[in-house]
């Protein structure tokens, strides 16, 4: 199962990025825990500079913009085969 972290505030840019990893998951049929990160102390873990930012088991793909459907399938694919 995929690990997902949304980082951010939780500002409308996050709750994008957070649709966008559900509809992905969902359309390609994977199983993932999804949570929102939003203590700013946090960020630095996973090395993010700008929100909001995306985290795939542990591994920052996306961050200071809203990532393209197919990036995060792309992303998510990549991870699931790992």
């Amino acid at each position: 199962m995929l690990d997902i972290k949304v980082l951010g505030p939780g500002c409308s840019n996050c709750h994008k990025v957070h649709d966008l990893a559900v509809a992905a998951l969902e359309e390609m049929g994977l199983e993932a825990t999804i949570e929102y990160v939003t203590n700013r102390s946090e960020y630095p873990k996973y090395g993010l500079m700008f929100t909001p930012g995306l985290v795939v088991n542990g591994k920052l793909v996306c961050a200071g913009r809203i990532p393209s459907q197919a990036e995060v399938k792309d992303w998510l694919t990549e991870a699931s085969r790992s």
